[in-house]
């Protein structure tokens, strides 16, 4: 089993509600029973509570401070530059998503061979399926129609500019090579650097391989930042570097 260390890059901004359940989670995750060791890296962007206090105040986490707020895209792409990690994997900061699916993930990765991008797809539950199988599924419990249609149809959006269909082209678990990343020479700040990744991964070729996981989506008042006109941002962005 050839040894992993796993960069997680976590931008945060105002999250304290959240970080240190999300901290304790993905610590809680048995990843050396399988060959691999965390570097968890949580960059604050700009935040007005105490996230980066309470995720300063977990042992084995590098807290980076950004200032000022600059974007979500920012916060990554400082989280790329920082990390030391063999691979990279995006965690966003609230609790929507499951550290526990970083095992099929991380499966996949080593199925996959080097140079394979993993995603974790919440619009995948049935995997041997059509994609029309998948797409009637419909939304998650808890999630709005529109949210649900707003991201399935970016994945058209994907197919269309790229020629390469996801169905979950903005999902908060990427999981990648650290060089093949940081060589990527990303430019977004905002929600969009997922659809810019997306697009120069496709275009040099790479395996991306889509792996099942779970979703507890939360409101708008609950938190919840991305809206209607990003929607807008990610298919200019897809447009823009579909050809990397």
């Amino acid at each position: 089993m050839i040894p992993i260390t796993l960069s997680v890059v976590i931008p945060a901004y105002n999250e304290a509600a959240f970080i240190g359940t999300l901290l304790d989670r993905i610590q809680a995750v048995d990843l050396a029973a399988i060959g691999v060791a965390p570097e968890l890296i949580v960059v604050d962007d700009g935040s007005a509570d105490d996230t980066a206090e309470i995720a300063g105040r977990h042992g084995g986490v590098r807290v980076i401070r950004q200032r000022p707020n600059a974007g979500k895209g920012a916060a990554v792409r400082a989280g790329i530059a920082a990390a030391t990690g063999t691979h990279v994997l995006i965690q966003d900061a609230d609790l929507e998503y499951d550290p526990q699916d970083y095992l099929p993930m991380l499966a996949a990765l080593r199925a996959g061979g080097e140079r394979t991008v993993v995603y974790g797809s919440r619009y995948l539950p049935y995997p041997h399926a059509s994609a029309l199988r998948n797409v009637f599924a419909g939304p998650w419990p808890g999630q709005s129609w529109a949210a649900y249609v707003g991201g399935r149809s970016l994945s058209v959006t994907a197919w269309l500019t790229t020629g390469r269909y996801l169905t979950d082209t903005v999902t908060a678990y990427k999981l990648f090579p650290r060089p093949l990343l940081a060589g990527l020479d990303l430019q977004t700040t905002g929600f969009e650097l997922d659809h810019e990744i997306s697009a120069k991964v496709i275009s040099r070729g790479c395996r991306i391989v889509e792996v099942p996981i779970g979703y507890a989506p939360r409101s708008k008042a609950e938190g919840k930042k991305i809206g209607a006109r990003d929607w807008w941002r990610a298919l200019r962005t897809f447009w823009r570097y579909r050809r990397g």
